[in-house]
């Protein structure tokens, strides 16, 4: 296991204007998406006629810095994207948009999710003459719509015949070399995207955040199965994927920890605010698990708005526990664990004076390895905390996501190798409490969408077998 907090999979970001900014409004959308990738970035533009695409291993604004962006070329259609490697490594080959060339044209592709048949996918490809050069299952995607569209004659059929084959988790946004830039979400509705609109266009997010940042006004989500083309500033089509089939309620859906961690607390996904869904965490880890103390903080950032949530419904003055240095970036981006540790110390300093002598009910949105956690625990009692009472806001982690969560090895998950009193004790909290899997459901129950919570309940739904297997090559031949 590479971390101690799940990573956030990558961010995708899009625009289809009525001017020639295509590629300012993009990079604008990527930082306010930087949280969720931090292994690479890259933006491709289109320019009716080509594509042009830089991308690098970095943050967005390492990417971009000096001329990159000023020599990108001018345009009205783009797609950007920003990484954290779920299959692949991180590299800038695997670093997206990934462009292919075809026929008749170019397309551009950022992907956020993990596609569970790309290694058949890439097999039959690979049999009909196709090169690939990375290791990502983002360039398979890319690649198999470039097919599809020379088979239908068709940007969006070849979009929606191509999504009908994948498996798995992906939220898509495409640019053609003739600025079409259309979007596309998987029929389960895994992972989030969003429209917005403004007098110079559309854009399209992973967030609603960053919409807002760009300027753009929140429109709509963008429905389970469907795929939405805008052309010129406007949208001119929107048709279903292939082979698309209702929810068979089977368990899955969008990502719930979408809304414990992922996701920015100023996003709205799905029709429920990330900010209220964490709250409502809080007030119900403060009525399954009450303690007696003295104050509430929470970890930041994620478990700063259950914190409020918990304070708000124990009755327990909330506090700032911890000074958090912003240059620091999420500790997991680190490739080594001293690394890793030395990251946490000092991104973290506890507030001595707010902790001394109190016993504290401290809240966070996870533990999967328990280290982390045990460093924070243990930083409080070194600044003074009587007790420090561990609340936490998903269920504790034991199955393997195949979806794009970071979580490769069960074996790996303390859950699964520790009770909960053992796990108290080992990151040496006076009491360990984590919130039920209803509880976690309730707490979001706004959402539009039903959920997949496979990795607290190990019904992922997925089933991969010979038939499965062999249905790409049986529908491109």
């Amino acid at each position: 296991m590479r971390i101690d907090k799940l990573n956030e999979e990558c961010a995708v970001f899009g625009v289809s204007l009525h001017i020639d900014e295509a590629a300012g409004v993009t990079y604008n959308g990527l930082l306010a998406l930087q949280h969720r990738g931090q292994e690479g970035a890259g933006i491709a533009v289109a320019n009716n006629r080509s594509i042009v695409c830089h991308k690098n291993e970095g943050l967005v604004s390492e990417v971009f810095s000096g001329r990159e962006l000023s020599d990108m070329p001018k345009g009205k259609a783009a797609v950007g994207h920003t990484r954290y490697s779920t299959t692949g490594h991180g590299s800038k080959e695997n670093a997206g948009p990934f462009v292919t060339e075809y026929l008749t044209g170019r397309i551009a592709v950022a992907h956020n999710g993990n596609i569970t048949n790309a290694k058949e996918i890439r097999s039959e490809l690979s049999a009909f003459g196709l090169n690939f050069n990375a290791t990502s299952d983002s360039e398979v995607v890319s690649s198999l719509i470039a097919y599809c569209i020379t088979k239908e004659h068709s940007s969006i059929k070849g979009v929606a015949r191509a999504a009908g084959l994948l498996k798995g988790a992906f939220s898509l946004v495409i640019v053609t070399s003739k600025n079409k830039l259309i979007a596309v979400r998987d029929p389960n509705g895994f992972r989030p995207l969003c429209i917005g609109k403004n007098g110079i266009g559309f854009a399209v997010a992973s967030e609603s955040c960053a919409l807002e940042t760009c300027g753009f006004e929140f429109a709509r989500d963008i429905q389970p199965g469907e795929v939405v083309m805008i052309e010129n500033g406007e949208i001119t089509q929107q048709i279903k994927i292939n082979n698309t089939k209702p929810p068979d309620n089977n368990g899955l859906g969008l990502c719930i920890f979408e809304y414990v961690y992922f996701a920015r607390p100023d996003s709205v996904i799905d029709g429920l605010s990330v900010y209220e869904a964490r709250y409502n965490m809080g007030i119900a880890l403060a009525r399954e698990y009450p303690v007696e103390a003295d104050a509430v903080c929470g970890v930041p950032d994620s478990g700063l708005d259950a914190a409020c949530g918990y304070s708000a419904a124990s009755g327990l003055p909330l506090i700032t526990g911890f000074v958090k240095n912003r240059y620091i970036g999420r500790s997991f981006i680190y490739p080594t664990q001293s690394k890793r540790d030395s990251a946490v110390r000092i991104k973290l300093n506890p507030l001595t004076v707010n902790v001394k002598g109190k016993r504290i009910v401290l809240v966070d949105d996870s533990i999967v390895r328990g280290t982390t956690s045990e460093k924070i625990v243990k930083s409080l009692k070194n600044a003074g905390a009587k007790e420090v009472h561990v609340r936490i806001s998903s269920p504790p982690f034991r199955h393997v996501c195949h979806y794009g969560t970071d979580i490769d090895s069960e074996e790996n998950l303390i859950a699964n190798n520790m009770s909960i009193d053992e796990i108290c004790g080992k990151i040496g909290a006076d009491s360990l409490c984590f919130i039920s899997i209803n509880a976690l459901k309730d707490a979001c129950k706004k959402c539009t969408l039903s959920f997949c919570t496979a990795c607290f309940t190990g019904n992922s739904g997925l089933q991969r077998n010979k038939k499965d297997v062999l249905e790409c090559g049986k529908y491109v031949n």
